[in-house]
């Protein structure tokens, strides 16, 4: 099976069983639906309810209805089924856009050797050329993102 990393179950919520999840993942209205799986430990679990608290996604698992039968979950990392995740054209994981090629308009070909948050909605993408170079993602120097052929065309500014 195919997962992609959700992120961490941090705490119980309640009473009732509810897991406290911190996650930092993109797309989390594909994937806290109710009657969807995550993945836990090789094992799926049926996401019975969920809610966002503070800045937390909250879930009830499967058939469990007490804090005591969750306690076994406490700091798993949670995962879900990437061929039921379902991205639009113009969507794409992290982990996907690592294998990309970076390629400018002067014909200069790049790596991408790491993705990381500068702050939160500020994506970077740190590509190797003959030299680094670091590029915000959701800049105008980004001019398209070719899935098919796994190509990112970018325009770097003077001097980078």
């Amino acid at each position: 099976m195919n997962k992609v990393y959700i992120g961490k179950i941090v705490s119980t919520h309640g009473i009732k069983g509810e897991l406290k999840i911190k996650s930092d993942f993109p797309y989390k209205d594909k994937v806290f639906v109710v009657g969807n799986e995550l993945i836990i430990e090789e094992t799926a679990y049926e996401i019975k309810s969920y809610r966002v608290h503070k800045n937390f996604d909250m879930v009830t698992l499967g058939n469990y209805h007490d804090i005591n039968e969750v306690l076994f979950l406490l700091k798993k990392d949670v995962y879900f089924n990437k061929d039921s995740l379902e991205l639009d054209d113009s969507e794409i994981l992290d982990e996907d856009l690592i294998k990309f090629t970076v390629l400018t308009k002067d014909g200069k070909k790049g790596i991408i050797k790491e993705i990381f948050m500068a702050s939160p909605g500020n994506k970077i993408l740190r590509v190797e050329f003959d030299h680094e170079v670091l590029i915000p993602f959701n800049s105008p120097m980004i001019v398209k993102i070719d899935k098919e052929n796994k190509e990112i065309i970018v325009e770097l500014i003077e001097g980078m």
